[in-house]
C-alpha cells in the first residue's frame, strides 16, 4: 500500500498520523491536568515501556530497510560485472555471432539501464523485463551456434559460461527490486510510534512541561519513519540505488571492440 504512494504523500501520510497523535495527546493531556496525581504515575510508566517497544520496532523496521538496500546495489554491480564479463568474451567468437551478439549485449545493457530507473511492478519495468528476456533467447540461440560450429574452441564454451551467469543475473535483480519490507512491518512502525508518542505528549501535558519538545521528538520519528521508508524505494525519494556501475559499462561499450575474433576456419 505505502509503496504505491508518492513521496509527498507518503510525507503527508507519515507526519500527518505522527504529529496529529501526538498534538491531540497534547490537548487531552491539558483537560486532564485536574487529575495529575492520579494519572501521573500509571501514564508515565506506560509511555515509558511503550516507547522502549516502539525505539526497538523502529530500530528492526530500518535495520529491514538497509539490508534490502545493500542488496539492490549488490545486484547492480554483479549485474554489470556479468554483462561486461561476457561482452568481453563475446569479442573472441567467430563471426557472424560475433558482431550480433555484441550488438545484442548492447541492446541488453540499455534494457538493464530502463530496468533499474524503473519503478517495480510498472509498466516500464515489466517491458524492461520483457525485452531482457527476449534478448536473453535470441543471445542463448547464438550461444548455441558458435558451440555448434566449433565444438573443439574452448572460447564458446568461456562464452555460455558468463552468459549463463548474465541470465541468472536479471532474476537477481528483479528479487531484490520487488523484495521490500513489509507493509505490516511498516503499519506497526507508524501506529506505534504515533501512540507511544501521543502517550509521551499527554504525560507531559499532565505535567505542564516538555510539550515542545516532546513535538520536535515527534517530528524527528516522522522524518527517521520517512528514511525507512526511503530506503525501500529503489528509484524514488532521496536515496536511489545508483545506476552507475551499468552505465560506466554502457559508455565503455560505445568504444571498439579490444579483441578481435578468430579470422581462421
Amino acid at each position: 500500500m505505502f509503496f504505491r504512494l508518492s513521496s509527498l504523500e507518503l510525507g503527508l501520510l507519515v507526519f500527518g498520523i505522527v504529529l496529529g497523535t501526538t498534538l491531540a495527546g497534547v490537548l487531552v493531556g491539558r483537560r486532564l491536568r485536574a487529575h495529575a496525581e492520579v494519572l501521573r504515575e500509571p501514564v508515565g510508566v506506560l509511555q515509558a515501556a511503550l516507547l522502549g517497544l516502539v525505539a526497538l520496532i523502529l530500530a528492526f523496521g530500518l535495520t529491514l530497510a538497509v539490508g534490502r538496500y545493500d542488496a539492490r546495489r549488490a545486484a547492480v554491480v554483479q549485474t554489470a560485472n556479468a554483462i561486461g564479463t561476457t561482452y568481453l568474451r563475446a569479442q573472441t567468437l567467430r563471426e557472424p555471432m560475433r558482431t550480433r551478439s555484441l550488438e545484442e549485449l548492447v541492446q541488453y545493457t540499455d534494457a538493464t539501464i530502463l530496468l533499474s530507473s524503473a519503478v517495480p511492478g510498472s509498466a516500464a519495468a515489466r517491458a524492461a523485463i520483457a525485452d531482457g528476456e527476449e534478448l536473453q533467447r535470441s543471445l542463448w540461440r547464438s550461444a548455441g551456434e558458435a558451440l555448434a560450429g566449433s565444438p573443439t574452441d574452448s572460447a564458446p564454451r568461456l562464452y555460455v559460461e558468463t552468459l549463463n551467469e548474465m541470465i541468472d543475473m536479471q532474476t537477481v535483480q528483479v528479487s531484490a527490486l520487488n523484495n521490500r519490507v513489509p507493509t505490516a512491518v511498516l503499519g506497526i512502525e507508524i501506529v506505534g510510534a504515533a501512540v507511544a508518542l501521543g502517550l509521551l505528549a499527554l504525560y507531559l501535558a499532565i505535567l505542564t512541561r516538555g510539550v515542545v519538545s516532546v513535538v520536535l521528538a515527534a517530528a524527528l520519528v516522522s522524518v527517521l519513519l520517512l528514511i525507512t521508508f526511503d530506503l525501500d524505494r529503489p528509484v524514488r525519494g532521496l536515496v536511489t540505488v545508483p545506476d552507475t556501475p551499468l552505465l560506466d559499462l554502457r559508455a565503455s561499450m560505445a568504444l571498439p571492440p579490444a579483441a578481435e575474433g578468430p579470422s581462421g576456419p
